[in-house]
């Protein structure tokens, strides 16, 4: 946790409530803030979102072009679904069994000779590998359905949060290589980053709730839960970062924002 010199420098206690909790300013920030591009360099064909829009886990962001990578995932689909070659190869496979069956049987009555039992078994044994073979290539041509399919993800953009985008950075028709697309905050929940001193050490334990008061134009209370407690101690400014974490369901509280902190300490 970062402990600038600003946030020291609004470290007060504001007042010692009763029962001995003690209020602190803080400042309300984003659960995590990422910046999202694509893992395949190419040219955005669609951008979806811009600054403001609320989106969710998994939705789609942006596009590159993938005509031609849509067109061969077409064709391994059309591959992995042929089944002519497996039902012929079983067939003859099926006709073999039976003619060496039938030639086995009058072999035993002398009426065949041993080159024909020959035969039929090499028929037999050949027709069952052509049989395994078609088998085993429908099997690679759904492999390689599944990697074309997952050539055409890498093309298409998602969002791994759900949160409101805060910047986008690329417009369709640009070249997507080492930067990225668009930055989204996740906002649910939210973040309390407060600054105690030194002597509150042991009073502050994870898993703690806490009361928040949000400044203008927010208002209200709100119950935060400790996540971090820093387990160094600053020593120029005497005092250590704590963490807690907020819900904020249907995004109602803004990021940004100062606020006050109410511990319950005994």
């Amino acid at each position: 946790m970062r402990l600038s010199l600003l946030c020291v420098s609004i470290l007060i206690v504001l007042a010692p409530a009763c029962g001995g909790a003690a209020e602190f300013r803080g400042l309300i920030e984003p659960h995590r803030v990422i910046k999202i591009g694509s893992p395949t360099e190419g040219i955005l064909e669609a951008v979806n979102v811009d600054r403001g829009y609320i989106v969710w886990k998994g939705q789609i962001l942006a596009r590159l072009q993938s005509g031609v990578e849509r067109a061969n995932m077409q064709l391994a689909l059309r591959r992995a679904q042929m089944e002519g070659s497996i039902k012929g190869k079983q067939a003859n496979s099926v006709m073999y069994q039976a003619k060496k069956a039938r030639i086995e049987r009058l072999y035993k009555k002398q009426m065949s000779s041993p080159s024909e039992m020959e035969e039929a078994e090499a028929n037999r044994i050949i027709s069952d590998m052509q049989y395994k073979e078609a088998l085993e290539n429908k099997e690679l041509a759904e492999l390689d359905y599944k990697r074309n399919v997952e050539v055409v993800k890498r093309l298409t953009i998602f969002s791994p949060v759900s949160g409101v985008v805060v910047e986008r950075f690329l417009s369709p028709g640009e070249y997507v290589k080492d930067q990225p697309v668009v930055k989204i905050a996740e906002i649910d929940p939210l973040n309390i980053e407060v600054i105690l001193p030194a002597a509150q050490y042991n009073s502050v334990k994870e898993g703690m709730q806490a009361t928040v008061v949000p400044e203008a134009p927010e208002g209200g209370k709100y119950t935060a839960m400790v996540k971090v407690v820093d387990r160094v101690i600053d020593a120029a400014s005497g005092t250590f970062g704590v963490r807690l974490e907020m819900p904020n369901h249907n995004y109602r509280l803004l990021a940004g924002l100062k606020c006050k902190v109410i511990f319950p300490f005994k």
